[in-house]
């Protein structure tokens, strides 16, 4: 494994009536919903990493410590970026903050392990 402090990633997505909070049943309002914000750091952190992982691996989601801070409208772009701040064995540590078009919206920490593939599908 050469995965190293300081990996780096970003992912995208624009605001879709199917990603809003409405349509999904975390809030009544058509912005941007916690839980897609939640699955694209998670997106972010994973795919900054699986390249660097040995054959055969991957890495799952186990903590999240999130805030979600700005409503984001329809048809906005928003992103991701990711850094991993630290390695302990198999446990990866990121920290992960999320934007769009007028500024910062959410961040915090999120935790993934690596595990072996065929163990989890």
């Amino acid at each position: 494994m050469s995965i190293s402090v300081g990996a780096v990633g970003t992912a995208s997505t624009v605001v879709t009536p199917e990603n809003t909070a409405a349509a999904v049943g975390s809030g009544a309002l058509p912005v941007f919903a916690t839980p897609y914000m939640i699955a694209l750091m998670e997106k972010t952190a994973w795919k900054s990493v699986a390249p660097y992982l040995e054959e055969g691996c991957g890495t799952v989601g186990t903590l999240l410590n999130v805030t979600h801070d700005a409503p984001t409208p329809l048809g906005m772009k928003v992103w991701c970026e990711s850094e991993l701040t630290e390695i302990d064995g198999r446990r990866l540590v990121f920290s992960v903050a999320a934007f769009d078009e007028t500024g910062k919206i959410g961040g915090g920490s999120h935790e993934r392990f690596i595990v072996p593939n065929e163990d989890r599908k």
